[in-house]
């Protein structure tokens, strides 16, 4: 499976995905800690991918998704941006809700 294959992989298995430096709980740059801070401030689980760790997610998903910085996230298979749009939605209360959705229409076509 080539780096594309799996980053589609990862998207499409994972309701919410952040690619980020670090992790949640040791983010390695400020972009990235305030990014998972307002995700996890909606209170709904969450997939993460550190791209310190793994280079060639970090070299071909800006590429993939024509997006050039970190973090990313990605919601039910959507591009929905980087830190200054997350925090954006999370200060207006659009994250919140566009999560609470998400996870809610994945758990009534699970049933």
């Amino acid at each position: 499976m080539d780096i594309v294959d799996t980053i589609k992989e990862q998207i499409a298995s994972n309701q919410v995905i952040l690619y980020m430096k670090g992790s949640p709980n040791q983010p390695q740059c400020g972009f990235s800690a305030r990014t998972s801070q307002a995700l996890m401030g909606c209170g709904e689980r969450f997939a993460f991918v550190d791209i310190l760790s793994n280079p060639e997610i970090r070299a071909a998903l800006p590429a993939y998704a024509n997006w050039p910085t970190f973090p990313q996230l990605w919601v039910d298979g959507e591009l929905v941006g980087g830190c200054d749009i997350v925090c954006e939605m999370f200060e207006k209360g659009e994250l919140k809700t566009l999560l609470k959705e998400t996870v809610a229409q994945h758990a009534d076509q699970s049933e």
